[in-house]
């Protein structure tokens, strides 16, 4: 293998060249993939939770303080300034999250390139390794701008500059730079980022001493550390004069944590799975075999390849065994434990033999998975992070290879091969499925597009979209603009689509997000005069709990709103006393 000096020196024009063509291919391929998911889908209930927030923040208010919002700000933010400075216009999101996931896939191809450097066929294999990402980039399963995806390329980012300040030492700007990014991950998804920082923290603390021991400059990493403490103070400092520091503390980490955090057994649930065993002992008897062949026939390379291989190749083979979506899902997302069980294990073996970032990386991206796997587990929560997947592949096909010795070359270009191609092929069957989206109902009746200006672009399946543009009409016609309304449950971007001001605090009538009984949003109405509620019948998101949530607050409110209209998929109520909220009976005295 080259030697690290070499691995650093500069490219050639013809290198040059030859990356911006790659570069541009997967960026090309991820973002086409992207425009193409979102021409035919359309997630309602999840698009409308994040457009109407950011347009809500657009208007000027402030979230944790005017409304209770469960999530970090960022992606809320960086929606809310498209919609400042470009009007609501649904296209702009597509092309946001088309960039944003062309640029992840970059990115991650970015850092493989810096992760393969000091072997052979370093750029084949760091293109090889980035193919997956074009079905599986960071918005091309769920197309919709999202904070999931959106932590995931803070955090690729961040990696980025952390591989930087080992690349260029004497830089003091880089290494302040990699401090600042290690944080911003934790204002867009506070699970994954504050795992991302914690351990990204401590283990740059522990780096510090380390090298101190070994006698080595330590600088850099001081100025990591003092960026990311400046960061964190800045970041402290806004939150208390715009929020408030005990707003955002309840809502994002109090509420957040009663609502989503899932139990222990749940977490630990992901590694129980008995087949787990039987991959790592392939993957085992796979490296042993490995190690044994290494000074005998080269033949003996193709069985333990064939070993090391065959718990990635199983999601691809399991596609001509069985038609269920579900089940081939799930035999794509059992690779996740494996390689980070293998990652875990093959970065400890290796402790002595690297040095630097390069040392405590697997283990800050091993953490950050873990913390993603907080909100949804491994089903749900997987869909936006496989670019952090691939990246631990590429460290452990490394250290895999390593047992060949001199054919190590040949080991990790026909294994990466392999492996390559299997979740390529399980990964474009999963994104065509829709298995990941198996809650929203994206498949029955004829493709519909919205003729609103405002939600140009916006396409799914079945009769959402007519039926939501009959509702935008009859608002338009029969509702004044001034009039409070409360949407149930809030699986539309109403108030995105008609430009009119939110009134109620919250938007969305999910567990969780919304805070309030329905006891108390029957309160909230009469306080704040709402004098409309629309009522969505059929919903695209199929979750019992949903409706349940539906009819309960509906029931409620039914005491103060009589029903005066129906529509194609929605009940009309209106305030049936006449009177001004807030009103008591007893007022009617002249």
């Amino acid at each position: 293998m080259p030697s690290s000096q070499q691995a650093f020196t500069s490219p050639t024009k013809r290198e040059w060249q030859i990356d911006l063509i790659v570069a541009l291919l997967l960026f090309g391929g991820t973002a086409a993939v992207v425009v193409w998911q979102n021409s035919h889908l359309a997630v309602l209930w999840d698009l409308s939770y994040t457009l109407e927030n950011s347009y809500r923040i657009a208007l000027g208010d402030i979230p944790y303080r005017d409304f209770p919002f469960a999530h970090a700000p960022i992606t809320f933010l960086i929606q809310a300034a498209i919609i400042k400075l470009t009007g609501r216009v649904f296209w702009h999101t597509t092309a946001y999250c088309a960039v944003a996931g062309g640029l992840g896939t970059v990115l991650t191809w970015r850092t493989l390139r810096n992760v393969l450097r000091a072997t052979k066929h370093s750029r084949l294999l760091a293109f090889l390794l980035s193919l997956p990402l074009i079905p599986l980039g960071i918005y091309s399963v769920f197309p919709h701008p999202f904070y999931d995806p959106d932590c995931t390329l803070a955090i690729l980012v961040a990696v980025l500059l952390l591989q930087q300040v080992e690349r260029k030492p004497s830089s003091k700007l880089v290494a302040i730079f990699a401090g600042v990014s290690l944080v911003i991950p934790l204002f867009v998804k506070q699970n994954t980022g504050l795992l991302f920082l914690a351990s990204g923290i401590a283990l740059i603390a522990a780096l510090i001493v380390w090298e101190k021991v070994r006698r080595r400059t330590i600088q850099r990493y001081v100025l990591i550390l003092s960026g990311a403490a400046m960061t964190f103070a800045v970041a402290i400092l806004l939150i208390y004069l715009t929020a408030g520091l005990k707003n955002y503390w309840h809502w994002t980490i109090q509420f957040a944590a009663e609502r989503r955090t899932p139990a222990r057994g749940e977490m630990l649930g992901i590694y129980t799975d008995k087949m787990i065993v039987l991959w790592l002992a392939f993957i085992v008897a796979g490296a042993l075999l490995l190690w044994f062949s290494r000074q005998r026939n080269r033949l003996w390379t193709i069985p333990a390849a064939l070993l090391l291989s065959i718990p990635f190749l199983w999601p691809a083979i399991y596609l001509l065994r069985d038609s269920d979506p579900s089940e081939r899902a799930e035999r794509l997302l059992n690779v996740w434990p494996v390689v980070i069980i293998a990652a875990f294990a093959l970065a400890i073996a290796a402790f002595r033999k690297r040095s630097g970032i390069s040392l405590i990386l697997p283990l800050i991206l091993i953490a950050a998975i873990n913390g993603c796997f907080m909100s949804q587990q491994l089903w749900g929560s997987t869909y936006a992070i496989w670019p952090l997947f691939m990246i631990l592949l590429a460290m452990s096909l490394i250290a895999l290879a390593k047992f060949a010795k001199q054919r190590a070359s040949l080991v990790l270009v026909s294994l990466t091969s392999v492996i390559v191609f299997s979740l390529t092929i399980a990964g474009a069957f999963y994104l065509r499925s829709h298995e990941r989206l198996s809650y929203a109902n994206l498949d029955d009746g004829e493709l519909k597009r919205s003729t609103l200006p405002q939600l140009k672009g916006l396409s799914t399946r079945g009769d959402w979209i007519p039926n939501f543009e009959e509702l935008v009409r009859y608002a338009d016609q029969k509702i004044p603009r001034d009039d409070g309304i409360l949407l149930l449950p809030g699986e539309d971007p109403f108030y995105y689509a008609t430009g009119r001001r939110p009134q109620f605090p919250v938007l969305l009538f999910d567990h969780t997000v919304n805070p309030y009984s329905p006891e108390q949003i029957l309160e909230i109405c009469r306080a704040r005069n709402i004098k409309w509620l629309i009522v969505k019948q059929d919903l695209q998101d199929e979750d019992d709990g949903v409706n349940q949530e539906e009819e309960k607050i509906t029931a409620a409110l039914e005491q103060d709103f009589e029903q005066i209209d129906s529509l194609g998929n929605y009940e009309i109520y209106k305030r049936s006393d006449g009177k001004k909220a807030g009103d008591d009976d007893d007022d009617d005295e002249p």
